[in-house]
């Protein structure tokens, strides 16, 4: 691999993605996925309320990477040249049906689909063939589009079968909510400074970029395949869907975060990622568990993603209340929904680090098995 595609992987790494950090307050672990699915050229959803700041994070990326962006808000109603361009009248004067893409999506390196799972049929296929093949189709009409980075957004997870394949297109998923009401001051303070602040001097460009992505493929993935692996069997077993075709996409956003750590060959601690591989919000806490076991396994080392140990230890107080709650609204015997939000909150008390706090809980939660119809198993 060239000196040139690593100088520009760490530029994006301890450049590009710190400057964002310093602009959105509490947002550094969704730009730390937004840097991966860059590197790695696979896209991501998330999950959240309007006013989050997820449009001004692309806008601030692409101001950055000397990159073209498109944002759009879908309705039920978008039609497809709202989104890809309307056809070209002087083409069509003359028999041909060819769309003038200037400025639409199909231009753009960066692109952001706010309320995603709006989209209805007119641009669904459309849309399907842009997020997992980055080729344009309408029509007869065929293109290689040169999208480098495509993120998605909604309030609400999808239910509708066609809108479930839309969002299996995303290989990774973050929640994005406000900020915690005590970081709202600094949030109004960056606000501020946001609008008056010059417009910054991209530090890296768009082909920069698409060299890092299809860099990637030569990043040594043999010293993980065997945890990569036990790891996704792990996530079946709990009731995660991981499709052989998610399986081997994930190789890329392992293999984006060594690039991104400076490193040519992937570490244990690169599955990280498998935290944000989720198709509902209860799964995330499980997922979390599965993979902090396998990264405290081989134990942190000089060099790995920053990310990868990032996560805190779960609130003593906060299980303690839920545990609280449960008990309040569960009846004798309870049934299965119980046991299972009994079950989810008795394994994040597992990574207590206060003895005394998890023995404690513990205590609290086998009360409450008692309660359970069948127990634990």
């Amino acid at each position: 691999m060239s000196p040139a595609i690593l100088a520009a992987a760490q530029t994006l790494q301890n450049t590009v993605l710190p400057s964002l950090k310093q602009t959105f307050v509490g947002k550094d672990e969704i730009i730390d996925l937004m840097g991966i699915a860059l590197a790695a050229g696979e896209n991501l959803f998330l999950l959240g309320p309007p006013g989050t700041a997820k449009t001004a994070l692309i806008h601030e990326l692409s101001r950055r990477l000397d990159a073209r962006s498109f944002d759009y808000l879908l309705t039920r109603f978008t039609e497809p040249n709202e989104v890809f361009g309307p056809f070209d009248i002087r083409r069509l004067r003359e028999g041909d049906l060819v769309t003038n893409t200037e400025g639409m999506l199909p231009e753009a390196d960066l692109i952001f689909l706010d309320e995603l799972l709006n989209a209805n049929s007119a641009i669904l296929n459309s849309l399907l063939m842009v997020l997992n093949e980055r080729v344009f189709r309408r029509g007869r009409e065929t293109r290689p589009i040169p999208a480098l980075f495509i993120a998605g957004a909604s309030n609400h997870l999808p239910e509708d079968e066609a809108l479930r394949a839309l969002f299996d297109r995303f290989l990774l998923r973050a929640r994005c909510g406000p900020v915690p009401d005590d970081s709202l001051a600094a949030v109004i303070e960056a606000g501020w400074r946001l609008e008056s602040t010059p417009k910054p001097t991209p530090v890296l460009d768009a082909e920069s970029v698409r060299q890092i992505q299809q860099a990637i493929r030569f990043v040594d993935l043999a010293p993980v395949r065997a945890d990569f692996v036990s790891l996704v069997l792990k996530l079946r077993q709990a009731g995660v869907t991981v499709s052989d075709r998610r399986a081997v996409r994930l190789q890329r956003v392992v293999a984006g975060s060594a690039l991104l750590a400076g490193r040519t060959t992937a570490r244990v601690s690169d599955l990280w990622i498998f935290a944000h591989v989720w198709d509902r919000e209860e799964q995330i806490e499980i997922i979390a568990i599965l993979v902090r076991e396998v990264l405290d396994q081989a134990g942190s080392a000089p060099g790995d993603h920053p990310r990868a140990y990032a996560a805190e230890a779960p609130d003593p107080e906060a299980l303690a209340m839920a545990l609280t709650e449960l008990a309040n609204r569960m009846v004798h015997p309870a049934g299965p929904a119980a046991a299972d939000e009994l079950r989810r909150l008795g394994a994040r008390i597992g990574w207590v680090r206060n003895p005394e706090s998890r023995r404690a809980l513990q205590e609290q939660e086998a009360a409450l098995w008692q309660q359970v119809s069948p127990p634990p198993a």
